[in-house]
């Protein structure tokens, strides 16, 4: 059974970007930059934030953020998003979710021009994935594709079963692993499905992004199959000094042995996400400085 780790694929990723952005300054003058925008004070969206900041500066990236209380206008953040797509400097624009319920995450993610949209959120973006377009790829799924193609894992003609339908997980790596090149045939599973352990049991890998602790157990899942968990879940642990432990929609002890290879909660798909933020930067950078917009 292998391991596939997430580190040592993100600093492959690492080492690419920071020698092509060394290159992007020599030619510009300027290196890339990241906008992030974040509402509230939730811990673990600060916590994000706070790694794709040191993620800029340890590439030699800048970034710019914009703090916001959680009883922000809507009309507020769309003047600050359409602030950012019309500066020059800023070349791609995150804004880090969820958002308070009082805000419509879709006009949101709307007001976020498409070529600074490194998320892969905007519908613009979403449908030009589904139709096998240039387009910038939703971070996890293109993490999990650099996992899969740094370990030698051929998805081509492989039966592979996602189970969540979310626009940011499941949606998006559906079409990107049927696109031509890929080949795969996909199955997309979601809370309403019927029998679900007799299709993710035909999986040859499983994809799971459903969001429920330890859902993937082993009677799920084939002998041989390789598995992806996308999950990041705390669940209580009196033992640890926090109180909690972080495990994946993969009940890893009891699905680790039947498989032929698995991601580890964390350490697996995780740290793939920021490095596939800073790869989207990088090349909206490039493509707008190419086009002369700075």
């Amino acid at each position: 059974m292998q391991v596939l780790r997430g580190k040592p694929v993100a600093e492959q990723t690492y080492v690419e970007l920071r020698q092509r952005c060394a290159q992007f300054v020599e030619e510009y003058g300027y290196a890339p930059s990241l906008a992030v925008v974040l509402v509230g004070s939730d811990p673990a969206s600060q916590s994000y934030v706070a790694s794709k900041q040191k993620a800029c500066e340890d590439l030699g990236f800048s970034h710019v953020d914009h703090y916001y209380d959680e009883d922000v206008a809507q009309d507020d953040l769309i003047a600050c998003i359409t602030a950012l797509n019309e500066d020059p400097s800023v070349h791609g624009i995150l804004v880090q979710l969820p958002l308070p319920p009082h805000i419509d995450e879709s006009s949101i993610i709307e007001t976020i021009s498409v070529e600074k949209d490194v998320d892969g959120f905007h519908p613009q973006s979403v449908g030009n994935l589904l139709i096998g377009r240039p387009c910038f790829v939703s971070c996890t799924p293109l993490g999990i594709l650099r996992l899969l193609d740094y370990y030698h894992i051929d998805v081509s003609g492989k039966h592979v079963v996602i189970v969540g339908r979310s626009n940011i997980v499941g949606k998006p790596m559906a079409s990107l692993l049927i696109q031509k090149g890929r080949d795969a045939t996909v199955t997309l599973c979601h809370s309403k499905t019927s029998d679900l352990a007799s299709i993710t049991g035909q999986a040859d890998i499983l994809i799971a992004a459903i969001g429920r602790a330890n859902f993937i157990t082993a009677s799920m899942v084939r002998q041989g199959c390789v598995v992806i968990d996308v999950g990041i879940n705390r669940v209580d642990d009196a033992s640890r000094v926090r109180g909690y432990r972080l495990v994946g929609d993969v009940d890893y002890e009891s699905v680790a042995p039947k498989s032929s290879a698995i991601t580890p909660v964390p350490g697996g798909v995780g740290v793939m996400t920021i490095a596939m933020l800073m790869y989207n930067t990088m090349r909206a950078a490039e493509h707008l400085a190419a086009k002369g917009q700075r």
